[in-house]
Protein backbone atom coordinates (compact mmCIF):
# COMPACT_ATOMS: atom_id res chain seq x y z
CA UNK A 1 0.00 0.00 0.00
CA UNK A 2 2.97 2.49 0.33
CA UNK A 3 4.03 2.20 -3.00
CA UNK A 4 0.12 3.28 -4.28
CA UNK A 5 0.39 6.42 -1.35
CA UNK A 6 3.44 7.38 -3.10
CA UNK A 7 1.76 7.41 -6.19
CA UNK A 8 -1.57 9.28 -4.81
CA UNK A 9 1.09 11.83 -3.64
CA UNK A 10 2.73 11.95 -6.78
CA UNK A 11 -0.82 13.05 -8.43
CA UNK A 12 -1.64 15.18 -6.10
CA UNK A 13 1.64 16.90 -6.25
CA UNK A 14 1.33 17.47 -10.39
CA UNK A 15 -2.24 19.08 -9.64
CA UNK A 16 -4.34 15.59 -9.97
CA UNK A 17 -6.48 14.03 -8.07
CA UNK A 18 -4.41 11.87 -4.81
CA UNK A 19 -5.31 8.62 -5.91
CA UNK A 20 -2.51 5.67 -6.50
CA UNK A 21 -2.39 2.33 -7.78
CA UNK A 22 0.27 -0.67 -8.00
CA UNK A 23 -0.37 -4.59 -9.46
CA UNK A 24 2.28 -6.62 -7.39
CA UNK A 25 2.89 -10.27 -8.83
CA UNK A 26 4.32 -12.53 -6.91
CA UNK A 27 6.21 -9.68 -3.87
CA UNK A 28 7.08 -7.69 -7.35
CA UNK A 29 5.21 -4.15 -8.32
CA UNK A 30 4.94 -5.02 -12.13
CA UNK A 31 2.71 -1.39 -12.53
CA UNK A 32 2.20 1.70 -11.14
CA UNK A 33 0.45 4.80 -11.84
CA UNK A 34 -1.83 7.32 -10.53
CA UNK A 35 -4.76 9.54 -11.24
CA UNK A 36 -3.61 11.65 -14.26
CA UNK A 37 -7.32 12.56 -16.05
CA UNK A 38 -6.53 15.99 -15.44
CA UNK A 39 -2.60 16.10 -16.16
CA UNK A 40 -3.35 13.98 -19.49
CA UNK A 41 -6.53 15.39 -20.61
CA UNK A 42 -7.67 12.10 -20.00
CA UNK A 43 -11.22 10.56 -19.17
CA UNK A 44 -10.13 7.11 -18.58
CA UNK A 45 -6.80 7.47 -16.46
CA UNK A 46 -7.98 6.87 -13.17
CA UNK A 47 -4.98 5.53 -10.70
CA UNK A 48 -5.71 1.59 -11.36
CA UNK A 49 -6.27 2.28 -15.06
CA UNK A 50 -2.79 3.61 -15.28
CA UNK A 51 -1.43 1.07 -13.38
CA UNK A 52 -2.88 -1.32 -15.95
CA UNK A 53 -1.47 0.80 -18.63
CA UNK A 54 2.15 0.61 -17.08
CA UNK A 55 1.91 -3.23 -16.60
CA UNK A 56 1.25 -3.47 -19.81
CA UNK A 57 0.76 -6.77 -21.47
CA UNK A 58 0.89 -9.61 -19.71
CA UNK A 59 -0.19 -13.16 -19.61
CA UNK A 60 -3.45 -13.64 -18.48
CA UNK A 61 -1.82 -16.30 -15.70
CA UNK A 62 0.33 -13.28 -14.60
CA UNK A 63 -2.56 -10.99 -13.58
CA UNK A 64 -4.76 -13.73 -11.98
CA UNK A 65 -1.78 -14.19 -9.60
CA UNK A 66 -1.44 -10.70 -9.05
CA UNK A 67 -2.88 -8.22 -6.07
CA UNK A 68 -4.41 -4.51 -7.09
CA UNK A 69 -4.04 -2.25 -4.49
CA UNK A 70 -5.48 0.90 -4.29
CA UNK A 71 -5.84 4.19 -2.15
CA UNK A 72 -9.58 4.59 -2.97
CA UNK A 73 -12.39 2.44 -3.89
CA UNK A 74 -12.32 1.14 -7.21
CA UNK A 75 -15.23 2.68 -9.69
CA UNK A 76 -17.32 0.99 -11.94
CA UNK A 77 -14.74 0.98 -15.07
CA UNK A 78 -11.44 0.56 -12.92
CA UNK A 79 -13.62 -2.35 -11.45
CA UNK A 80 -14.26 -3.38 -15.07
CA UNK A 81 -10.38 -4.04 -15.77
CA UNK A 82 -9.96 -5.54 -12.36
CA UNK A 83 -12.69 -8.17 -13.82
CA UNK A 84 -11.53 -7.96 -17.43
CA UNK A 85 -8.51 -9.29 -16.53
CA UNK A 86 -8.37 -11.77 -13.66
CA UNK A 87 -7.17 -10.40 -10.62
CA UNK A 88 -7.78 -11.69 -7.55
CA UNK A 89 -7.20 -9.45 -5.04
CA UNK A 90 -7.97 -5.92 -4.13
CA UNK A 91 -6.42 -3.96 -0.90
CA UNK A 92 -8.05 -0.66 -0.72
CA UNK A 93 -6.50 2.24 0.77
CA UNK A 94 -10.27 4.10 2.15
CA UNK A 95 -14.14 3.96 1.14
CA UNK A 96 -14.85 6.53 3.35
CA UNK A 97 -14.45 9.37 0.95
CA UNK A 98 -15.90 7.29 -2.09
CA UNK A 99 -17.65 3.73 -2.10
CA UNK A 100 -16.41 2.37 -5.32
CA UNK A 101 -17.95 -1.63 -6.42
CA UNK A 102 -16.70 -3.46 -4.10
CA UNK A 103 -19.75 -5.69 -4.10
CA UNK A 104 -19.87 -5.98 -7.49
CA UNK A 105 -16.51 -7.46 -6.79
CA UNK A 106 -17.01 -9.63 -3.81
CA UNK A 107 -20.03 -10.93 -6.17
CA UNK A 108 -17.91 -12.35 -9.14
CA UNK A 109 -15.48 -13.53 -6.62
CA UNK A 110 -12.60 -10.95 -5.75
CA UNK A 111 -11.51 -10.72 -2.62
CA UNK A 112 -11.72 -7.19 -1.12
CA UNK A 113 -10.02 -5.87 1.66
CA UNK A 114 -10.17 -2.32 3.26
CA UNK A 115 -7.93 -0.88 5.34
CA UNK A 116 -9.11 2.46 6.18
CA UNK A 117 -6.12 4.26 6.22
CA UNK A 118 -5.69 7.60 7.79
CA UNK A 119 -3.00 9.04 4.89
CA UNK A 120 -5.03 7.64 2.08
CA UNK A 121 -8.30 9.69 4.07
CA UNK A 122 -6.08 12.57 4.66
CA UNK A 123 -5.26 12.89 1.13
CA UNK A 124 -8.95 12.51 -0.54
CA UNK A 125 -10.86 14.88 1.87
CA UNK A 126 -8.14 17.92 1.33
CA UNK A 127 -8.42 17.58 -1.91
CA UNK A 128 -11.95 17.42 -2.24
CA UNK A 129 -12.11 20.11 0.34
CA UNK A 130 -9.87 22.03 -2.10
CA UNK A 131 -11.34 20.68 -5.42
CA UNK A 132 -14.96 20.09 -5.53
CA UNK A 133 -15.52 20.54 -8.74
CA UNK A 134 -12.21 18.52 -9.72
CA UNK A 135 -13.68 15.29 -7.87
CA UNK A 136 -17.60 15.42 -8.59
CA UNK A 137 -16.15 15.57 -12.52
CA UNK A 138 -13.81 12.79 -12.09
CA UNK A 139 -16.58 10.25 -10.35
CA UNK A 140 -19.03 11.60 -13.26
CA UNK A 141 -21.03 13.94 -10.73
CA UNK A 142 -22.87 16.86 -10.89
CA UNK A 143 -22.03 18.80 -8.15
CA UNK A 144 -24.96 19.39 -5.77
Amino acid sequence: MLAAIEEAQSGGAEGGIPVGSVIVHRGKVIGRGHNRRIQQGSVIRHGEMDAFENAGRQPAQVYRESVLYTTLSPCAMCSGAILLYGIPKVVVGENLTFMGEEEWLRSRGVEVTVLQDPVCMDLMQTFIAKNPELWHEDIGETPA
